[in-house]
């Protein structure tokens, strides 16, 4: 065996037991996991004394497991192991995305599985689920934001001491920002539940008390985007810098149009604009526009006030832009789609073009509250949940492709995509499931 072949070898001593491996499989796991060390800033292995054992005081059947998936890019786990051990030594190696791209493949709506069902700690009190973008989430819970890592473990709560949550919106892996009735807006670290900073609304340079409602964020410029509600003329869209919380920006709402009570704020980078949906119960009509901050003007507006009282049927429950086709897509709670065309400005219910699907009965809450329909686009695909199902639909015509459906946890409240992950909030009985796409 050549000098080159052992100076490329590398040998662990893992919790009392010795492996050996190659400086190519090492490679695998990337600079910035526990092996990155062991390469020089060009990427060079540095080699060892041939005697040479590592010692690491960790697990050595997890350790066997990992090195087998840098070695053959795919998972093989023994049934006596524990999955959430496994898991939990992947984070300490920095194998976190090497794990969780083996336990579930690419995002596609038209495969998806159930993984698990989550109980949650306070039955019949889910407000709204958001997926991270690692594979984790979050749940709200009246005043309380319960957190979940990737591996489904909860993390330590945010609680917002009896301030009711209106929404939750994931920044990035280790931060989540809450917004609150009557409390404002205020960033949080997802592990420890700790406030970073708080959102703050100036008029005059003087403070002024608000309430948060929908959220979205723009990651060209680190904007931050809520309707807000205040005690006097604090109505409309504030905009703060991300990292640091200082208001930057604040969009009025205009006499006779509602942007404090909107249900969703979506983001288009494409047109560098934001939308802004006002809808049923919100408010007794329904208000869709696009705001342009470079101008300072609603550039496109869409509403069913005059709209026949014998359309209410068609009433919009939920809105969601679709850029790549220049429409607005939305869905009533007869679980019929409609759409909108960005480039006209028809007014009332006539501007819609609902599809010809048939419709289908309103499911209540046992309490006699409506089951409202809610939107959702990810990787070209449209998804929207009616009762206790979530349909999907592709292609150009958006075809319905496929049904996810649970036998049991009853409606559907919330659902969220996020790190390759559907979570879809069950009301009934306050769990939620975890949809995933099967390995490749």
């Amino acid at each position: 065996m050549s000098t080159r072949s052992r100076s490329d070898r590398i040998r662990f001593n893992v919790g009392g037991k010795i492996f050996e491996t190659t400086s190519t499989t090492l490679a695998n796991a990337g600079r910035d996991s526990y092996f990155g060390a062991f390469f020089d800033s060009d990427w060079n292995f540095a080699a060892a004394a041939d005697d040479a054992v590592h010692f690491i005081d960790r697990n050595p059947r997890c350790f066997a497991v990992l090195l087998d998936l840098l070695r053959t890019n795919s998972l093989a786990l023994p049934p006596s192991l524990p999955a959430p051990l496994l898991r939990r030594e992947a984070e300490f190696y920095g194998l976190g995305p090497h794990l969780r791209s083996a336990m579930w493949g690419p995002f596609d709506g038209n495969r998806l599985h159930v993984s698990s069902s989550i109980p949650g700690p306070a039955p019949g009190d889910g407000t709204c689920i958001r997926g991270g973008p690692h594979g984790g989430c979050c749940v709200a819970h009246g005043s309380v934001v319960q957190v979940y890592d990737w591996t489904m473990e909860q993390r330590a709560p945010i609680n917002l001491d009896y301030m009711i949550v209106n929404d939750v919106m994931w920044v990035d892996e280790c931060n989540v920002i809450v917004s609150a009735l009557g409390g404002g807006m205020g960033m949080f670290a997802a592990e420890k539940g700790e406030m970073r900073h708080r959102f703050r609304i100036q008029h005059g340079n003087e403070p002024k008390g608000f309430t948060a409602g929908a959220m979205c964020c723009s990651d060209v410029n680190d904007r931050v985007f809520s309707s807000c509600k205040g005690r006097t003329n604090e109505y409309g869209v504030g905009v703060w810098d991300r990292r640091t919380g200082n208001q930057v920006d604040f969009f009025y709402e205009p006499e006779g149009w509602s942007f404090g009570d909107a249900n969703r704020l979506q983001w288009l980078d494409g047109s560098n604009c934001l939308l802004v949906a006002t809808l049923f119960p919100r408010k007794d009509n329904c208000y869709i526009s696009l705001l342009d901050f470079r101008v300072k003007n609603m550039v496109w507006s869409w509403s069913d006030i005059g709209a026949p009282a014998t359309v209410d049927w068609k009433r919009v429950r939920d809105a969601i832009a679709l850029e790549d086709n220049r429409s607005i897509c939305v869905v009533n709670e007869f679980e019929k789609l409609g759409f909108i065309d960005l480039r006209s400005s028809s007014g009332g219910n006539g501007g819609v073009r609902w599809s010809s699907r048939s419709r289908s009965r309103l499911m209540k809450f046992p309490d006699g509250e409506p089951c409202y329909p809610k939107l959702a686009m990810h990787n070209g695909q449209l998804f929207f949940s009616m009762n206790d199902c979530i349909s999907v639909f592709c292609g150009f015509d958006w075809v319905l492709t496929s049904r996810l459906r649970r036998s049991h946890g009853g409606p559907i409240c919330d659902f969220s995509i996020g790190g390759d992950r559907l979570f879809a909030l069950h009301g009934e009985e306050n769990v939620f499931d975890v949809w995933e796409t099967p390995p490749p």
